[in-house]
């Protein structure tokens, strides 16, 4: 039953998910992390909450080092609210239409649209009207202005009723014809300012809805109830996007002050309390997350984003996490980012007025570090235990949440490799001269995460099957090594792909050393189990195949353990095509002067294939696969194969027909001069430890 909920829960936050309007937040909220990235350890310099550093930056250079990190500060989180409504906009138009035009008529509506709500350009400039407190209104704009301008532009498009200027270029006609549509959002958004600002006798939008979060606490006596509505309303403010601590900073100043500004009344409620004991890590109490991901999460995308916000949240700066995993709009996350903070002010609150920790009686800047800010707080060790252990019970509540998180990642990268591998083998011929790590389609980012799992655990999740090759008689005469890698997730995944990624992330020469490496050290067990007599075959790719690099390490292997009479053979995928020339000859010679055996894989009819065989080098050919395959149904393919059984044999090379399956098709290629098969005929490729 509770698995069963579980999977409820992840298909209906998956459902939420693919919403196209949370959809565009979330993406507009992850182009955002650059600037979160700056402005948050901008701010960690700012305002580190040590005495002496804070009168060194103050004052050293009449205050230019406060000043660098304030300018820095004051241009990404000063202005966060503009920097939210342009990628909010951008992503949502992104979703909506892929028209460079129409996205940047979008973006130009949804500012207008802001600074016009927010107020930002009154008559006493204020920077803050751009900041967090503006976060509501750069939704708004950033989605409504957005659907607004679409909605214009396509009606405007049908009816054809776009501004032109003959003569003028095509981008200059372009934008012009995004005038009318601009103009009609700005006026609908100037209209309702204008409304507002008339009706309700307020400023802009931005002081309405600030005013009546503010009025909301303006009822009731000051107590438990209202610092516990405080603390729900501040969470629920930021899941949907909106900068809670900021917006809900008049009711902060007026019902619950500092402890300098409490006037001595022993109030259990003040500022102190809350950034100390209720918002530790930041807005809801995400320090508890964090150490819920470094410690037990298997997502290793989610525990470097932790990494990355671990510097910042430790000073309770929390921006990159709410915005980058992201808690915002994720339904997830919901219960446990609105509980943590709530058990932990209803527990701090008992604590105090029972005694149990003394009440609060020393500043503390909001930026000092749990436990240290617990014990300050108090001027006492209880204050730092009562920390820990809201700490350790906030881990625990968000513990299960954080396994649904990889439950619902672990579903959505199997869907999405699904669906790329149906991509991928539909268009592999044409892929292998394409770079997939530099997809920008809906298949780059799985790949960029394939990527770096592969660049993380290359050599840990490394495996060598072994795939046996027997001669007519039905005598083991050789096997092929061949690589599986296996994803934490996924499984094994496609071994072309794995090649191909690796080759991408220029780890081929450190992958394909290690499978050197681990079928010498296998080879005694695989002559234990196939004979004495068999050949051992090892893929390389071309570039490897003919590197110097390549004929060094194996050179390197020779010395201390010669490869003549262990019937090593080197396999040429032609995955690959490389350079055939007099430099690649003297490698290849060195190779066979080792006591190497050279084969060609996958070898067909094709210019190239024919071409190796100019020089008499190689040993082996191992027909196509798709021509053994079509055998049976295609006189083509066994013409074909004939043909180069027939050539083969003329030039003193052993054959190897892969890919057989059945009696019929190795009776066919007998009947054709070919008497050494590898299929699943005989077996599968199998690890020696399953043996």
């Amino acid at each position: 039953m509770g698995m069963e909920l579980v999977n409820k829960f992840i298909e209906v936050s998956d459902r939420i998910s693919k919403v196209k309007i949370v959809r565009a937040i979330r993406n507009g909220l992850v182009s955002m992390i650059p600037v979160l990235i700056i402005g948050a350890f901008a701010l960690v310099l700012k305002s580190f909450p040590v005495q002496g550093y804070q009168d060194f930056i103050t004052t050293a250079l009449d205050g230019a080092f406060y000043s660098f990190f304030d300018f820095i500060y004051t241009a990404t989180f000063g202005v966060l609210s503009v920097y939210m409504t342009f990628c909010i906009a951008r992503a949502y138009v992104r979703i909506k239409s892929d028209a460079m035009t129409v996205q940047a008529g979008a973006i130009l509506s949804s500012l207008l649209a802001f600074f016009m709500l927010s107020g930002s350009f009154l008559e006493t400039f204020s920077l803050d009207r751009m900041g967090p407190k503006s976060m509501l209104i750069a939704l708004i704009s950033g989605l409504g202005a957005t659907a607004l301008y679409l909605f214009f532009f396509r009606l405007f498009s049908k009816r054809n009723k776009h501004i032109f200027s003959y003569g003028a270029d095509h981008d200059f006609n372009r934008m012009l014809s995004t005038i009318f549509p601009i103009l009609i959002v700005a006026l609908i958004f100037a209209a309702l300012n204008l409304f507002i600002v008339k009706v309700f006798n307020v400023d802009s939008f931005r002081d309405l809805y600030i005013k009546g979060l503010n009025a909301m606490f303006s009822v009731g006596e000051n107590g438990f109830f209202k610092g516990f509505c405080f603390v729900l309303l501040s969470s629920l403010l930021w899941f949907f996007g909106i900068h809670g601590s900021d917006a809900l900073e008049g009711v902060m100043q007026t019902y619950f002050p500092p402890v300098a500004n409490a006037n001595g009344t022993g109030a259990i409620l003040t500022k102190e309390f809350f950034d100390c004991f209720v918002l530790m890590g930041g807005c809801g109490a995400t320090i508890c997350l964090l150490i819920a991901i470094l410690a037990f999460s298997k997502n290793r995308a989610r525990r470097g984003l932790g990494i990355t916000a671990a510097p910042s949240m430790i000073f309770n700066i929390n921006e990159l996490m709410v915005f980058g995993l992201p808690i915002i709009f994720n339904p997830a996350m919901l219960i446990p980012f609105l509980l943590v903070p709530l058990v932990f002010y209803s527990l701090s609150y008992l604590a105090l007025a029972t005694g149990i920790v003394p009440l609060i009686s020393g500043s503390v800047e909001w930026t000092t570090p749990i436990l240290l800010g617990g014990y300050l707080a108090t001027n006492s060790w209880a204050g730092l235990l009562l920390q820990l252990v809201l700490v350790l019970i906030g881990v625990a509540i968000y513990l299960p949440f954080v396994k649904i998180l990889d439950k619902q990642s672990d579903k959505t990268i199997q869907n999405d490799y699904e669906y790329f591998m149906a991509y991928y083998l539909r268009n592999e011929s044409r892929l292998q001269n394409v770079k997939v790590t530099e997809l920008t389609n809906a298949y780059g980012s799985l790949v960029k995460e394939l990527s770096a799992d592969i660049r993380h655990d290359l050599l840990k999740n490394m495996h060598m099957f072994y795939q046996p090759q027997y001669n007519y008689e039905d005598k083991a005469v050789g096997v092929e090594a061949l690589l599986r890698w296996k994803h934490p997730v996924l499984g094994n995944l496609y071994p072309p792909l794995v090649i191909k990624l690796v080759s991408e992330c220029g780890l081929i020469n450190k992958l394909e050393e290690a499978i050197i490496q681990k079928v010498l050290s296998d080879r005694d067990a695989l002559l234990k189990k196939y004979g004495e007599n068999i050949h051992i075959s090892i893929n390389l790719t071309g570039s490897s195949f003919a590197s110097e690099h390549m004929l060094d390490l194996l050179k390197e292997i020779n010395e201390t353990n010669p490869f003549k009479d262990k019937n090593i053979v080197i396999e040429l995928t032609e995955q690959e095509t490389f350079s055939f020339d007099e430099s690649t000859k003297k490698i290849m010679k060195e190779y066979k002067d080792m006591g190497i055996m050279l084969a060609i894989d996958d070898f067909s009819m094709g210019q190239t294939s024919l071409h190796y065989l100019k020089e008499n080098i190689f040993d082996i050919i191992k027909i196509d696969g798709s021509l053994v395959k079509g055998l049976s149904t295609s006189k083509n393919c066994q013409e074909i194969v004939s043909s180069l059984v027939e050539l083969a044999d003329s030039l003193s090379l052993i054959v190897i027909a892969e890919y057989v399956e059945t009696n019929e098709e190795k009776e066919m290629l007998h009947k054709m001069g070919c008497d050494v098969y590898q299929g699943y005929l005989y077996s599968e490729p199998v690890e020696l430890t399953k043996e």
